[in-house]
């Protein structure tokens, strides 16, 4: 198993990243729910040819836990555009955002 070291502006801390998890799952659709609880984010790929979108991963957290994954988003999506420019995202005529523009996922 691999250790990382990695710092955060509290102080530092060690994170275990094993070689399988690292390789990453990729996701080009999130369906997300919640409870009074939790939060529940389900990362899917949809690709063409395939009749429905695979999830890939779930990742269930606490309503603090994905407030801060909001703020910790919204902070590195400035930082990227400051670096790389503005993220343009097609103007669609509802919510749903599709990455093959069949208008069966959401973001």
């Amino acid at each position: 198993m691999e250790e990382r070291n990695n710092n955060n502006k509290n102080g530092g801390f060690e994170l275990e990243l094993r070689p399988e998890v690292a390789l990453g799952e990729y996701a080009n659709l999130a369906l997300i729910t919640h409870s009074s609880s939790d939060f529940i984010i389900d990362f899917a790929r949809m690709l063409p040819g395939l009749p429905k979108p695979q999830v890939r991963s779930r990742v269930i957290m606490a309503p603090e836990h994905a407030k801060r994954l909001l703020g910790a988003l919204q902070e590195n999506i400035y930082r990227y555009e400051q670096q790389f420019g503005k993220i343009q995202i097609p103007r669609q005529s509802d919510d749903i955002i599709s990455p093959f523009g069949n208008g069966n996922g959401m973001a």
